[in-house]
């Protein structure tokens, strides 16, 4: 009979009060499933506290998972590019995953991306709720499907609402989604590439437009801890 992990989410690991220092530390023991067996090591959010603007991706990847950090591979140079043209200030970022464990699987001496499934996304969920809650964010960014899905559910298409801001009292003042980066480095050819840094760059003053239009750090909603 295979091994099953005896937890099915992260929810027993989070600590009893949230506060950023305390949810990285207590991340690092998560057993919430297995992916723990998998990843180096647990690869927690980073960003200011104050910070308006929580961009949420799929999990971290090969270099992420090695160097403890988010983002800090060729997907996140690719956002870190179109912040600074959207005029978006990178200090006012805060960046994270709906998984927090590289999930890989093995070709030769390389580690290649394995998609999350929807279990593992489900574990993961009570981590990316107290960040929300920790944070307070002004507006809330999914960077491709499996981070839609997490905070849309299940059945949200990024192709159909990406680049359009959402109202949801739960989350943020103003949830949006777009593809991730990495899948901008995936295209087929220059021209494909040119149109999917275009489009992505659009969504990113998109997202500039509602962080201008919104008070700072608006409170008045709900935490994401009762969604």
């Amino acid at each position: 009979m295979p091994h099953e992990t005896p937890f099915q989410t992260a929810e027993p690991f989070l600590p009893k009060h949230i506060s950023l220092l305390a949810l990285q530390k207590a991340s690092r023991a998560c057993r919430g499933c297995d992916l723990y067996k998998r990843g180096t090591q647990t690869v927690f959010s980073e960003g200011a506290r104050e910070a308006r603007i929580m961009f949420v991706g799929e999990q971290p990847g090969d270099k992420e998972d090695k160097a403890g950090h988010p983002f800090v591979g060729p997907a996140g140079g690719m956002l870190d590019k179109a912040l600074e043209k959207a005029g978006i200030d990178r200090s006012q970022v805060y960046v994270t995953n709906a998984v927090k464990h590289f999930k890989w699987e093995p070709r030769g001496k390389r580690r290649l991306h394995s998609k999350p499934n929807a279990r593992e996304v489900a574990a993961c969920k009570p981590w990316l709720k107290a960040e929300v809650d920790a944070i307070q964010p002004d507006v809330i960014v999914a960077l491709g499907a499996t981070a839609a899905q997490a905070i849309f559910g299940r059945k949200f298409r990024v192709t159909k609402h990406r680049g359009e801001p959402i109202a949801d009292s739960f989350w943020a003042p103003c949830v949006m989604a777009t593809v991730h980066p990495s899948s901008l480095l995936r295209a087929p050819d220059e021209a494909a590439r040119h149109a999917a840094i275009t489009a992505f760059e659009k969504d990113m003053r998109a997202v500039k437009k509602q962080l201008d239009h919104i008070k700072p750090h608006a409170k008045s909603r709900h935490s994401p801890a009762d969604a």
